[in-house]
């Protein structure tokens, strides 16, 4: 969620999960994107649910606080995992189990496995 202009996050996860479709949203198109990514023109505050149906994971790096409330909702109602990365220093407003790897902070939601109706 969110790509932005710099989809590092996306193209370090297809290399790592090559079976795994990766799917990028942000509400303007980011400059390029390698093959096996594609890319979905959504709003997190208005999301299109049927992009997320099937998802196991959302994520979103350095999330501006007024829209995390938006993606635990999405995350909840897709039944998707959720994992944000805040900006160093700064903490989740929506809560989440604080998650240190490898240094950097992380955010997990973990949702059931049953999937519910989109």
């Amino acid at each position: 969620m969110g790509v932005g202009r710099l989809p590092v996050a996306a193209v370090e996860l297809s290399k790592l999960l090559p079976a795994c479709e990766i799917v990028v949203t942000d509400i303007a198109e980011p400059p390029s994107l390698p093959g096996g990514i594609r890319f979905v023109r959504d709003d997190v505050t208005d999301p299109d649910l049927s992009v997320y149906e099937g998802a196991a994971l959302i994520y979103s790096m350095r999330p501006p606080p007024e829209l995390q409330p938006y993606l635990l909702r999405l995350a909840r109602t897709a039944g998707a995992d959720l994992l944000l990365k805040p900006l160093t220093g700064e903490s989740v407003q929506v809560g989440g189990k604080l998650v240190n790897y490898r240094g950097a902070a992380f955010y997990v939601f973990k949702q059931s496995r049953s999937r519910m109706s989109l």
